[in-house]
């Protein structure tokens, strides 16, 4: 496979699919922004053979992800790959000398997406997240670059908690099609709400008051996870700054809407309009490098 095309096919997956952090990555210089691309595009397609085989018996859903990821890491141990995108991401490791254990932690979330549709606790939940969303954070984090990588470290991971955690709000009626809830047991426990309300409200396309509860306190939690993570913004390379501005803000903008449609996220998927897309990322492109983020209230 033709290294150019790879990086092509990466950026393909990421402008189709990741439309918030693809508008964010325009603001990065151009060598950085195919790094960030391929990245984006490994952890997708991994993503899509475990969301888009469903149909598929669990065994052979098993055996597609073993075998993507063994060439991954046959491609690490310098064998040849033929991989439509693969070998972006290998010259992308090389060429930072990301941490090798990262993509293994995610690897290994992956996989449990094919056997766990539950977590009974926030803790249970971290652990998956640790793999699909803090080790994100972290293999990030040399592409951006940053004055200080050691301080910088957990805000990366604070911010890719923050932006899954954003996502299994936004996304908890397409998450019970496919048979899973992100929201923990013990969160539904303490608001009076079982999986069979949350699939009635599915069904219904209206959330009761109790489940409005339950996602008006998740809001919260992940916006403790965006302040955690605001710190780390102006310890980034200049360069990458307005990027992860972008991103910050836009991420969080969602649940601005899911407020806004009063916690009900049955009713709409929330989005954030394309016109505030846009003021963001221009406020976000003059912001001096090293200004302090605003916290999300």
């Amino acid at each position: 496979m033709d290294l150019a095309d790879a990086y092509d096919r990466c950026r393909e997956l990421h402008r189709r699919h990741g439309r918030t952090y693809y508008l964010a990555t325009r603001m990065l210089p151009a060598w950085k922004r195919r790094h960030v691309h391929a990245l984006y595009g490994f952890t997708r397609f991994a993503d899509e053979i475990v969301d888009r085989t469903e149909a598929l018996p669990p065994a052979e859903r098993a055996a597609r992800l073993t075998a993507w990821s063994d060439r991954f890491l046959a491609g690490l141990r310098g064998e040849p790959v033929e991989d439509p995108l693969l070998p972006a991401v290998l010259h992308t490791i090389a060429v930072f000398d990301l941490d090798r254990d990262d993509f293994a932690v995610f690897l290994r979330s992956m996989a449990m997406d094919l056997t766990v549709t539950s977590y009974a606790t926030y803790d249970d939940l971290l652990g998956y997240m640790e793999g699909s969303a803090a080790a994100i954070g972290t293999m990030m984090l040399p592409i951006l670059g940053s004055t200080d990588p050691a301080a910088a470290r957990e805000p990366a991971r604070q911010l890719g908690l923050a932006f899954q955690l954003t996502n299994f709000i936004r996304d908890v009626a397409e998450d019970l099609d496919r048979g899973r809830t992100y929201l923990p047991d013990t969160h539904l426990a303490e608001h009076g709400v079982t999986r069979d309300d949350l699939r009635a409200a599915r069904a219904a396309g209206q959330a009761t008051p109790a489940i409005k509860a339950l996602i008006r306190a998740e809001c919260r939690r992940a916006r403790d996870h965006y302040a955690a993570a605001a710190p780390g913004i102006p310890l980034l390379a200049p360069t990458s700054q307005a990027c992860l501005r972008t991103a910050f803000r836009l991420y969080a903008g969602i649940l601005d809407e899911v407020a806004a449609a009063d916690h009900d996220v049955f009713a709409r998927r929330a989005t954030v309009p394309h016109r505030r897309r846009a003021s963001v990322a221009l406020q976000c492109l003059l912001t001096r490098p090293g200004a302090p983020v605003a916290a999300v209230a």
